[in-house]
């Protein structure tokens, strides 16, 4: 039985990995985060109390907690191509009998990441130009301050088409996430982004390599134990790619200079840019998941017990 769902899980980690990869293509601000012990350390956002995972029986749906992080990596969206800093990505999973699975982000949102700088700043975004109003923004960009700009990845909406079977081979699409870019800058104000809620960007990340797999098992607070309730799949060391995404063009720059600042963004960076044209790596991704090793015998409250276990691991 515990082989079975070893396979199981390690399916979905592997998926939720690449998950993470999409995620990671800038940064997000910082939230507010347990501090779980033993086994459980990783999974500080773990949404437990949520609806969807509280009611997960153990027969029909299945609760499990995932992380997934990575340390370093890339994107390319139209002309102009940032390194990530490292990302920290934490979903609930509900495996559904017939195959499919839901996925449940925390309160707070799913992605933890350090801030990228975008490079050249605002010189190298919109600078030079024959407009007269962003002619005169480039000439008072000597000032470093303002003319850093750091991105901001925001989720805009739930992940969807997720595919377990793809989260272990090579090549295919493991879930679609849509996500906007905010661009953060004094002279941009605080409404420019790269995509929107109604037009964001949607990756689908794959694996490029395999991640190689470790399990181990642990009582309810997270203390080690071969004959635990729980277990923790570990997949480490696979990097993700996704190329096939699109970038819609940046809106809401420029302090209300009628799109002037828009278009001198999208002119410089070459956006929008078509599927084909952009992409994202994110290299040596850790990702972990922890459910019930044997779920049905807890039911209808496997989604409760989950939580109660979590719960009695948190200082």
């Amino acid at each position: 039985m515990r082989f079975s769902l070893g396979t199981r899980l390690a399916t979905t980690a592997t998926a939720l990995g690449t998950a993470l990869g999409a995620f990671a293509t800038m940064g997000t601000a910082t939230a507010a985060a347990a501090v779980p012990n033993g086994e459980w350390a990783p999974f500080t956002r773990c949404p437990v109390d949520a609806p969807a995972m509280l009611a997960a029986d153990g027969l029909a749906r299945t609760p499990q907690c995932v992380v997934s992080s990575s340390a370093s990596g890339s994107i390319k969206l139209g002309n102009t191509t940032v390194t990530t800093g490292r990302t920290n990505l934490q979903i609930g999973v509900v495996q559904n009998s017939d195959g499919t699975s839901t996925v449940v982000a925390p309160a707070g949102g799913a992605l933890i990441a350090d801030s990228a700088t975008v490079p050249g700043g605002l010189l190298g975004l919109m600078c030079p130009s024959n407009v007269p109003a962003v002619t005169a923004i480039c000439e008072q960009l000597g000032n470093s301050t303002l003319n850093k700009i750091t991105a901001t990845v925001e989720s805009v909406g739930t992940p969807y088409a997720f595919n377990q079977t793809a989260g272990i081979v090579t090549g295919e699409p493991i879930v679609a996430i849509p996500v906007r870019i905010h661009l953060e800058n004094p002279l941009l104000g605080s409404k420019c982004y790269i995509g929107t809620a109604s037009k964001p960007i949607v990756l689908r990340p794959q694996n490029v390599t395999f991640p190689e797999f470790g399990m181990t098992f642990f009582d309810g607070d997270g203390t080690q134990a071969d004959d635990g309730e729980m277990s923790r799949i570990n997949l480490t060391g696979s990097t993700q790619n996704d190329s096939t995404f699109a970038v819609p063009g940046a809106s809401g720059c420029g302090l209300g200079l009628l799109g002037i600042i828009d278009a001198a963004v999208n002119l410089k960076t070459g956006l929008p840019s078509a599927a084909g044209n952009n992409s994202l790596t994110l290299n040596n991704t850790q990702t972990s998941l922890a459910g019930l090793n044997a779920p049905g015998t807890v039911a209808p409250d496997a989604g409760k017990r989950l939580a109660q276990n979590w719960h009695s691991a948190v200082n």
